[in-house]
């Protein structure tokens, strides 16, 4: 493509990377790696920069972004120089990589790029393989106490599956990238499974009668220590509102009941609560030091610390407008649990839906309430459905709007038809709402 790295500024080292690597989010499966080669070859080059500093690994269907930032605006508010890795971004390539919630400089990103040019050359890495080494890189120049590393997809082959963490973390399962790890959730949950290490503390947020067996398998084979947050936790008068979510949790094997307020206002965020406090347990064992007033701070400020998101995200009141990154099936049926919990009648709701081609379309359409309003739109990637052909799709299951290119366009027309007192809802992709102008 005749880029020239000597003199390259930011905006064409972005283009390089979204020209020049396989990406995941933009082109799908044919951009996933099924080894750890890559990685490998381009840490070994680089002198190993995943060794250089202690880790938290994620994992799981749903959830893990959530979870990563909890953890991160802890140990960031306890005094810790915290890396962050996540994906994808939703607006700015640099939100992927953060150290105490400021973003990688733009200098790094065009240095690395142009010194691993020789090796990326010869061994073509993904674009997720070469941001994640970028990222691991940055924090080992940087010196991080800890990184919470956030999985791309699955775990045992994903590129974050080099390090070796304090403590590992699987949310949960669902039915996610099928295509990819398995069209059972024995399947998807043994590809989760492959972040356990030996001898290392794995904690599981959510598993059914499924998943148990097999995350207990992998511990015993790992001597892993395993911790399951639902046994351990028990929540109880979750109070939601716009902003904020109040809820109380109680330690059930010391019988120690204490109060949270989240900022993170999803339902399901007490599911990610749970696992934040289980693995937050096993990093104060291994000597981080976590006063409960900084805990509780930092869990009422996880936006404010680390620029987290789009997790059912109030953007507007009067009407209601949220963002939510939700775009699979266990990630839909949360958002519909999370509209039952502000009691509001279905036909008082406006989706806003985008999805990508490669999810399972017909499944979440089928979960969606007929009596609601729907404008269909599309992100600007090739992954994208096509917003007339999802509101064609659409249509065969009762579900009916008009389709929109541009997601702005969508919420402009929800919003000139909802009442005061009713709710909109972009969801479906995380680059739908990645393109909503805030």
């Amino acid at each position: 493509m005749g880029f020239i790295f000597a003199a390259m500024t930011y905006e064409e080292t972005l283009n390089y990377l979204y020209a020049q690597l396989p990406m995941y989010s933009r082109i799908g499966a044919a951009a996933y790696k099924t080894d750890l080669h890559n990685t490998i070859a381009l840490c070994t080059a680089l002198d190993n920069p995943h060794t250089k500093f202690k880790s938290v690994h994620v994992a799981g269907t749903n959830g893990k972004g959530s979870t990563s930032h909890m953890l991160a605006a802890i140990l960031q508010k306890a005094g810790y120089k915290t890396g962050l890795y996540t994906s994808p971004h939703l607006q700015d390539f640099r939100e992927r990589i953060k150290i105490n919630g400021e973003m990688i400089k733009q200098d790094f990103i065009v240095d690395f790029v142009a010194k691993t040019k020789k090796i990326s050359e010869e061994i073509e890495p993904s674009f997720f393989e070469l941001t994640m080494v970028m990222a691991f890189d940055y924090f080992a120049k940087e010196k991080v106490d800890i990184a919470i590393i956030e999985t791309g997809l699955g775990g045992r082959l994903d590129s974050t599956n080099i390090i070796m963490p304090i403590v590992s973390v699987i949310t949960n399962i669902g039915y996610d990238h099928m295509n990819i790890l398995g069209d059972t959730l024995e399947l998807i949950a043994f590809e989760k499974a492959g972040i356990i290490k030996p001898n290392t503390p794995v904690v599981i947020g959510e598993y059914t009668a499924i998943t148990k067996p097999i995350f207990l398998a992998k511990a015993t084979e790992c001597n892993a220590p395993i911790y399951f947050a639902q046994e351990k936790f028990a929540v109880a008068n979750i109070i939601l509102t716009t902003k904020e979510l109040h809820c109380d949790i109680t330690d059930i094997k010391e019988n120690v009941t204490e109060s949270f307020t989240l900022d993170l206002n999803g339902f399901y965020q007490t599911k990610n609560l749970c696992a934040v406090l289980c693995a937050e347990g096993i990093l104060t064992e291994n000597g981080f030091n976590i006063p409960d007033t900084v805990e509780k701070h930092a869990l009422s400020h996880v936006k404010e610390l680390t620029g987290l998101y789009g997790r059912w995200d109030v953007i507007q009141e009067e009407p209601t407008i949220a963002l939510d990154v939700a775009h699979n099936e266990d990630g839909i049926k949360q958002v519909l649990s999370q509209i039952a919990n502000y009691k509001t009648p279905n036909e008082k709701v406006h989706f806003v839906l985008g999805m990508v081609k490669d999810k399972d379309i017909d499944k979440v359409l089928t979960l969606l309430p007929k009596e609601a309003h729907y404008y269909f739109s599309n992100a600007h990637i090739p992954r994208a459905m096509n917003a007339t052909e999802l509101k064609d799709k659409a249509a065969l299951q009762g579900l009916i709007g008009n389709s929109f290119d541009n997601v702005n366009d969508a919420v402009k027309a929800a919003k000139e038809k909802a009442a005061k007192d009713e709710l909109i809802i972009v969801c479906g992709s995380v680059f739908l709402v990645g393109e909503v102008v805030r």
